[in-house]
């Protein structure tokens, strides 16, 4: 009796623990080829990014070593996966190619075409749920639309059915005499990253969210905004899957308390983005409102080039950008307040913003990336009003890093700053520069933009395109 192969294709579910497509392959055919296939489209297209692909291949590598302790391996192709997949499961006689499904647009025709390949061949494409909580493809409102708000869809999420949550297969064996290829030569993380924020893998992942879990989620709703601490810093292996958000959202449910509730709730603005991008793909060119899709943007390269670089003036900015330049993470606080300073104080185009973050966030994907900058931009599909989006960068940071413990750390240049000139070290004196050893326009650059001033070119900016209502 011939043996029942199956090929298991990853994205970015890179894990063997409570993966949905890998458990459903493993139980039903006798062989099984986990496949990751190398898309230069992406590695190289749009969203391109050094240290986001020095992090995937990491996480390949310490993946590797999981299926071959479960008597596998990791098989490695390169090419566009419409082609790679189906000529993999042709030679192979493969019965079914699993999957987990996702949401983007190119996902999604990528998708197709692959399913549709596989038809012509005689093999069952077998997509199945596991990057989000719940089927983001299912919350309707009453009237039968897509959720375009985030509090009811919540609402309508958390009633939803869940998946239980899944262990690692026994076993994972390869047919035999298949040649698995060799992971790329590459830069390793902390060559393209001073302080790389966190280790790639699932056993690197599940650790961190043991520890998170047994304890620091309990202060979750207390701290998440404190930026020197207070968040669960699992986002760069949520976004490359792992660990999954499924057994997060389950475990932090089990824990209970104020903190994980409020933790379960962040993970359903997850899902919030999922579900928009998967009903509006436009989205990814353009502002949902279609009345800011009027707005003129400014071209101001040099400050543009200031927000990049952590040097407008502006310490919590600078903290931000610096912190992101270093560690391949920012905290999501402190994204707020730079992407408000991007679009608001600048007045330069959110897509710039949108765009810098992918090439070096270990954590962006399009959809969270997407409806984050969307959201600070007040393009986006939460109602609020844009005057509410307009954050201020120095009572942010005094209301957020009261002790300045975190600009200090990615600002040293303001390290014996006194706590009362911290947010704004311009006011300082001449001779509390010459103490602190922090000449302003020398040491550390005065403000590149005045912020009341801004905010008031904003309000005009966004009223000329959406007028107040009579």
């Amino acid at each position: 009796m011939m043996e029942r192969i199956a090929i298991v294709w990853l994205r970015r579910d890179l894990r063997t623990h409570d993966h949905p497509a890998l458990s459903a392959a493993a139980a039903s055919c006798d062989r099984v080829v986990p496949l990751f296939v190398l898309d230069q489209r992406l590695l190289d297209g749009r969203f391109a990014s050094g240290p986001r692909t020095a992090f995937m291949l990491g996480c390949l590598k310490e993946l590797d070593a999981q299926f071959k302790a479960l008597g596998g391996a990791l098989c490695l192709r390169s090419g566009a996966p419409e082609e790679v997949v189906p000529r993999l499961a042709e030679e192979l006689g493969a019965a079914e190619v699993y999957w987990t499904s996702d949401v983007s647009p190119f996902a999604r025709e990528r998708d197709r075409q692959v399913t549709e390949k596989l038809k012509l061949i005689g093999v069952d494409a077998v997509p199945s749920p596991g990057n989000f909580c719940a089927d983001v493809s299912v919350p309707r409102t009453k009237n039968g639309k897509p959720f375009s708000v985030f509090t009811p869809f919540w609402k309508a999420e958390r009633e939803l059915p869940r998946r239980p949550v899944l262990g690692q297969p026994e076993s994972v064996r390869l047919p035999d005499g298949i040649d698995c290829g060799e992971l790329p030569a590459h830069e390793q993380l902390d060559q393209l990253l001073a302080q790389p924020f966190c280790k790639p893998g699932e056993q690197e992942a599940r650790a961190a969210l043991d520890d998170w879990i047994d304890g620091p989620v309990d202060a979750y709703a207390d701290n998440h905004d404190n930026l020197s601490g207070g968040t669960s810093d699992l986002s760069a292996w949520l976004r490359w899957g792992c660990i999954s958000a499924r057994e997060t959202e389950q475990r932090a449910q089990d824990r209970g308390g104020d903190g994980a509730a409020a933790f379960v709730r962040q993970l359903a603005w997850r899902d919030f983005y999922a579900h928009v991008l998967l009903m509006f793909p436009d989205n990814l060119q353009l502002e949902y409102q279609q009345k800011f899709r009027s707005l003129e943007w400014s071209d101001d390269e040099e400050g543009f080039a200031a927000w990049c670089e952590g040097q407008t003036g502006y310490p919590l900015v600078d903290a931000g950008m610096r912190q992101l330049a270093a560690s391949g993470w920012m905290h999501n606080r402190a994204r707020m307040v730079v992407g408000s300073f991007l679009t608001k104080d600048l007045h330069i185009d959110w897509r710039r913003g949108e765009q810098w973050f992918e090439r070096v966030l270990l954590d962006a994907e399009p959809s969270q990336n997407n409806g984050n900058w969307q959201w600070i931009a007040s393009t986006g599909v939460d109602p609020a009003p844009y005057f509410r989006r307009i954050f201020n960068p120095i009572l942010q940071q005094e209301r957020f890093d009261p002790a300045g413990e975190y600009v200090r750390h990615w600002v040293p240049e303001l390290a014996d700053v006194p706590d009362k000139r911290l947010a704004e070290p311009w006011k300082m004196s001449d001779e509390e520069q010459q103490q602190a050893g922090c000449v302003i326009g020398r040491d550390y650059p005065a403000p590149i933009v005045d912020h009341a001033s801004e905010r008031r070119v904003t309000m005009d900016r966004y009223r000329a395109v959406s007028p107040p209502k009579d």
